[in-house]
């Protein structure tokens, strides 16, 4: 269920997304607010769950993660006890970076994000080694186009 913001909250949440290490003063200044109503939102912000925790945003090429794979999963399978499994395997790897169920042909869809093709080998046979999946395709990205984590408010 939405929780209801006005406008001086989207503002507010959009200086968060683009720098949540700013100080409360400037982003009082940059919402044209004060200091304690903005602090006073912002708890109001994260104890109804909008703001569900700060973190800093890597450049995974840096790290040396340089390729991205997208992860096409169909299963035959669809009893509770495969999908808590399947669940428990992708939260233990880290090199999950998403995972999304789907409707239409295609069950699930993952963002892998690895060293380059010998490292995903290694994550596709620990994946097929720990959960029984019909097919899986992966999708190399050859380049980012667009990235974020900001949502359109």
């Amino acid at each position: 269920m939405a929780v209801q913001i006005d406008a001086m909250d989207r503002n507010i949440l959009a200086q968060l997304q683009q720098d949540a290490s700013q100080s409360l003063d400037e982003i009082a200044r940059k919402t044209g607010s004060s200091k304690t109503p903005v602090w006073n939102r912002i708890k109001k912000l994260r104890a109804a769950g909008v703001i569900k925790h700060d973190t800093v945003v890597l450049d995974p090429d840096k790290l040396g993660l340089e390729a991205c794979f997208f992860v096409l999963v169909r299963t035959s399978e669809h009893e509770s006890d495969w999908q808590e499994k399947f669940l428990l395997t992708l939260q233990a790897r880290p090199e999950v970076m998403e995972a999304h169920r789907l409707a239409g042909d295609i069950d699930y869809i993952l963002k892998v994000r690895v060293e380059n093709a010998r490292a995903y080998d290694v994550f596709y046979q620990a994946l097929i080694s720990e959960v029984r999946i019909f097919n899986v395709t992966a999708l190399l990205s050859m380049e980012e186009i667009k990235s974020t984590t900001a949502l359109p408010l």
